[in-house]
């Protein structure tokens, strides 16, 4: 495209309205214009100049503000959206998601996985719909500030008397020249802090430029913004997750990819005493009975040598021991384990005895790990007993089969086949809490239940958050835009002798009412006439 050359002498840009060093009216049809486009001081924006080739056209798609706004509007409803069912780290591991949202809300919870709502924040949908929020700021910015910075740059004192008078704020005096006391003029406005500018006996007075730039500062902490919440699905830049630990058993840390371990040395439960803290939690104590005074985890944490092997047993170091209280998280290696929920007296272990039915005589005592249990347990004499299937929260299905819900042992229910030396093949039982059924008739052997070991349970909370600081630098910075544009305002004051008259217009980019009760402050006493302010003037024509 070719540029514009000013009167002035000035080269402009293709689609430049005004002439970025005079204001000369370069567009005809912004000739017919009462008032000059002040918004970005009449620079041409590519958005504005070019939409030929599809990089132009892709560009002037992100470059509207009304795009912009709709991103954002369908990101929030998209948003809302997820917030009606639980996200899929909220329901429990063991269930597909399909099956789970099927069976606990119906239809709409099918559709809700089938769209990916069970997922959101991490679907690859959402994360578009993020970026492009991100992308549609860097351009609307970079269509904006880069020719505004240049026109603001390139201005002259000297302005074109076509740019003068479409001024919001515009006067002449006439035969002022000689009256005039621009000495006086000068000491006002450097009073108000004005920076002044001459050329050719005409003055520019300017102050606050620095606010024009407040709404892309605003863009660009809101691009870190948005950036930090997108690192937080890098691996490894940010973790959230639950661990459910049992006294005496040790685990590896989610999201530590097997580095640190955690064992669970002991869990300890204090309550308010009924009569020491009656006086403090006596309507408490009444309505609830045992009131939580602390709960803790006495915990060490383990760290993985060397590399491991699957299948092989990791070679764990102690780094520390700990005692994890409510808002006292173990911090280490920007990971920070929160004390959130405990279960007490969860079942841990059972026994069965196998004894004859009509005898009642006991051959041998059997102990089943619930969360390990054997396959096969051997008793004296060439009496065993197989576990041929286990259900740790059992259930009938529809079909009336048995099934778990879950893999914590809540409910649990076992399948013995009975070898004895009487039945070498064995007899088959099924085994429930208070229930018995024996498929195949009557047995001449059961399994006894003989009694159960528990143990308490700790919910902990892993944190890791790497994105953090990049969050809050886009926060900051998106707060010193909104304080730079909002309490701040560009104002410039031209005045120029010409003919024997004195022009003088105005212009800031808002509040129009404190730059003119400024310019009065300025020229009281010195000659020049006040300037009238052209928009309640053509208001007062129409009326």
């Amino acid at each position: 495209m070719n540029e514009v050359k000013c009167e002035c002498g000035h080269v402009n840009p293709h689609g430049t309205v005004l002439c970025e060093a005079c204001g000369r009216v370069l567009d005809e049809k912004e000739k017919d214009r009462k008032l000059v486009d002040m918004r970005y001081e009449g620079s041409a924006r590519r958005s504005q100049t070019y939409d030929k080739t599809i990089v132009d056209k892709i560009w002037n798609f992100f470059s509207s503000v009304k795009v912009g706004i709709w991103l954002i509007v369908i990101t929030l409803i998209a948003s809302a959206l997820g917030t009606i069912l639980p996200q899929e780290m909220y329901i429990p591991p063991n269930i597909p998601p399909e099956q789970y949202y099927l069976d606990e809300y119906g239809t709409f919870g099918k559709l809700y996985v089938e769209f990916g709502f069970h997922n959101l924040y991490g679907s690859w949908w959402y994360l578009i719909l993020v970026a492009s929020i991100g992308i549609s700021l860097v351009i609307c910015s970079l269509d904006r500030v880069i020719p505004l910075y240049r026109a603001l740059k390139a201005q002259k004192v000297s302005r074109h008397e076509g740019f003068l008078k479409r001024q919001r704020l515009f006067g002449i005096s006439t035969g002022a020249n000689s009256n005039i006391d621009l000495e006086q003029i000068k000491i006002n406005l450097r009073d108000k802090r004005y920076s002044i500018r001459e050329e050719d006996g005409n003055l520019l007075a300017e102050k606050g430029r620095f606010s024009r730039w407040g709404p892309y500062v605003n863009h660009i902490g809101l691009i870190i913004f948005l950036l930090g919440a997108m690192l937080r699905f890098v691996p490894g830049m940010y973790v959230d997750k639950v661990l459910w630990i049992r006294e005496g058993e040790t685990k590896a840390i989610p999201g530590t990819n097997g580095q640190y371990y955690l064992s669970s040395d002991k869990f300890i439960l204090e309550v308010y005493d009924k009569e020491k803290d009656k006086e403090v939690f006596s309507d408490a104590l009444g309505k609830m009975g045992a009131v939580a005074k602390n709960y803790q985890s006495n915990v060490t944490l383990l760290e993985r040598e060397g590399d491991a092997i699957p299948g092989e047993e990791p070679n764990l170091k102690k780094v520390k021991d700990y005692s994890i209280k409510v808002n006292e998280p173990l911090k280490y290696d920007n990971y920070a384990l929160y004390q959130v929920d405990y279960k007490l007296d969860e079942l841990d272990k059972m026994h069965f005895n196998l004894i004859n039915k009509k005898s009642e005589e006991s051959f041998g005592e059997i102990e089943i790990d619930l969360y390990n249990p054997k396959l096969k347990y051997e008793l004296n004499k060439g009496y065993s007993v197989q576990l041929m299937n286990y259900f740790p929260d059992f259930e009938f299905d529809e079909n009336g089969d048995p099934v778990t819900k879950s893999p914590v042992p809540n409910n649990p229910a076992f399948i013995f086949k009975m070898f004895t030396p009487d039945n070498p093949e064995g007899e088959v039982s099924f085994v429930a809490i208070q229930q018995t059924v024996e498929p195949f008739g009557d047995n001449e052997y059961k399994m006894a239940f003989a009694g159960i070991e528990t143990k308490n349970v700790s919910a902990l909370t892993v944190r890791k958050d790497l994105t953090l600081w990049v969050i809050g630098l886009g926060g900051a910075i998106f707060m010193i835009g909104v304080i730079q544009g909002a309490y701040w305002n560009h104002r410039r004051i031209w005045i120029q002798p010409k003919s024997g008259e004195v022009w003088i217009a105005g212009h800031t980019n808002k509040n129009w009412h404190g730059l003119k009760r400024e310019i009065n402050m300025v020229i009281k006493d010195t000659g020049i006439h006040e300037p009238i302010d052209q928009t309640q003037e053509q208001e007062k024509k129409i009326s």
